[in-house]
């Protein structure tokens, strides 16, 4: 059991990517399936599969890696509000990850989005992660 499931959900990610892996398997949450909807949907992973098996099911992400150069998708995974330390925004000060080429994901009340969606609804929250 972790203290901060997100964080490990990231890790893992990020591991995986430095071991050039294709495939990464995740205990599954409801606020780890919506990030991996919005880093399908934002080009981040190729593919992902929830399989619910047992209690908490498992997540299947297939990373994504330019064909030639082998580079991945993902160069930087960073967890910003911490179980010690909660990062809250009004959307008046929504952050920018590399000058709007990466994307900020936030929880709101309107459900786990990204910092443009947020924006354009004009809805602040806690940010949980960068990705660029």
């Amino acid at each position: 059991m972790t203290t901060d499931p997100i964080s490990d959900y990231l890790t893992r990610i990020r591991n995986a990517v430095m071991a050039n892996h294709r495939i990464v398997e995740i205990p599954a949450s409801n606020i780890k399936r919506e990030i991996t909807k919005i880093l399908f949907e934002k080009g981040y992973i190729l593919n992902f599969k929830f399989e619910d098996t047992a209690v908490q099911g498992n997540i299947k992400i297939a990373l994504k890696y330019h064909p030639v150069s082998k580079q991945s998708a993902i160069t930087k995974l960073e967890r910003i509000s911490k179980p010690g330390l909660r990062k809250y925004v009004g959307f008046e000060k929504l952050p920018r990850v590399l000058s709007g080429l990466g994307i900020a994901i936030l929880s709101t009340s309107k459900g786990v989005m990204t910092d443009k969606e947020a924006k354009t609804q004009k809805i602040g929250g806690e940010v949980l992660c960068y990705i660029s």
